[in-house]
């Protein structure tokens, strides 16, 4: 003899995301990681995924905004940057690593609705710094600590082990050096060096 399935239980409102455009509900699970979408009635439906961030600031920054992730690091911030790519793996990547979202592309915050996603308003990377030390009270505390290129944490190196990495006027004046553990870079404090720092904090007092 065979048995009709049995009704499925009602869907609680907990499960379904209405349309605030024609009120359809939407199973609650399309929405998973803030991702959105367009109903037929051209409304946005979404579910705002909340996130907390605890702690010093780690980033993840487009891949429109290398510049502002080399300032970022170069002012020892834990900024993850990647170039070319896909708009859903940047999403998912930084929700992983629990990153606050940098992005320019307004499309981006469109369709994912996620705590913790910023969108910066200019394309010159030193007043997009100055947006972010404004929104996140970033300093140069821990400044040059990190790779520009990798974004490692730098470790000091003696001028043996650095070998031709280090150019003989550098060697000659004893300064002190760090070398990246992922590429090998070595650094050290030359007119670059204080060029830089000149310039990034010249972007942080501004933002005060």
């Amino acid at each position: 003899m065979r048995h009709d399935d049995p009704d499925p239980p009602p869907r609680s409102d907990a499960d379904t995301v209405p349309c605030a455009g024609c009120g359809r509900a939407y199973e609650a699970a399309r929405f998973g990681g803030g991702r959105t979408f367009l109903c037929a009635c051209g409304a946005r439906v979404g579910r705002r995924m909340e996130r907390r961030f605890d702690g010093r600031p780690r980033f993840w920054a487009d891949a429109m905004l290398g510049g502002l992730a080399r300032h970022l690091r170069a002012l020892g911030y834990d900024t993850a940057w990647e170039s070319p790519i896909d708009d859903a793996d940047l999403v998912r990547r930084a929700v992983a690593d629990g990153r606050i979202l940098l992005t320019r592309d307004v499309g981006i915050g469109e369709e994912w609705w996620i705590g913790g996603l910023v969108l910066l308003g200019s394309d010159d990377p030193l007043e997009q710094l100055r947006e972010v030390a404004a929104r996140f009270g970033v300093d140069d505390a821990a400044a040059f600590t990190r790779c520009t290129r990798c974004n490692a944490v730098l470790e000091p190196v003696s001028a043996e082990e650095a070998g031709d990495a280090v150019p003989p006027a550098v060697r000659e004046a004893n300064l002190p050096l760090m070398r990246c553990p992922g590429c090998g870079r070595v650094y050290w404090e030359g007119s670059h060096t204080r060029r830089m720092r000149e310039t990034l904090g010249q972007a942080l007092i501004r933002r005060r």
